[in-house]
């Protein structure tokens, strides 16, 4: 993969849960992170007394998190009444020339800022639902 803008990494969420998904506008940093739990099943008999963990086992988990300033008011209203509702919703991470992932995600930071001689800005954090799936470019 080449190098690629940071502007093209869009996140979009399901606005109405029905299947119509919006850009999240205003976004100026995103970011994505996998984790997986590991599962300890080392014993007396491991070999060296070395550590061994049951493959496939641990709790698998993304999250993503961007922030940025407020451009487009229908999206806003949408993540702001996501959030206070405790819903879960599926999104959207399109990655260019890589692909895009897609799943249940629930906000679980919606954080507003602004200053005096400035634009109000947010950052918003979501944590995986259910399972993610990946569709290559």
């Amino acid at each position: 993969m080449t190098a690629q803008k940071g502007k093209d990494l869009l996140l979009k969420i399901d606005t109405s849960g029905a299947g119509a998904f919006a850009t999240v506008a205003g976004l100026r940093t995103r970011r994505i992170a996998f984790n997986a739990e590991t599962v300890d099943i080392t014993d007396t008999d491991s070999a060296g007394r070395w550590r061994e963990l049951l493959a496939g086992a641990g709790v698998r988990r993304a999250s993503i998190s961007g922030a940025g300033i407020f451009r487009d008011q229908a999206s806003d209203a949408a993540m702001r009444t996501v959030f206070f509702d405790g819903t879960i919703r599926d999104y959207q991470l399109i990655v260019p020339d890589f692909g895009t992932l897609a799943g249940a995600f629930q906000i679980t930071a919606l954080d507003y800022a602004g200053e005096h001689d400035g634009a109000i800005t947010y950052e918003i954090a979501l944590e995986s639902a259910g399972p993610v799936s990946f569709t290559a470019a």
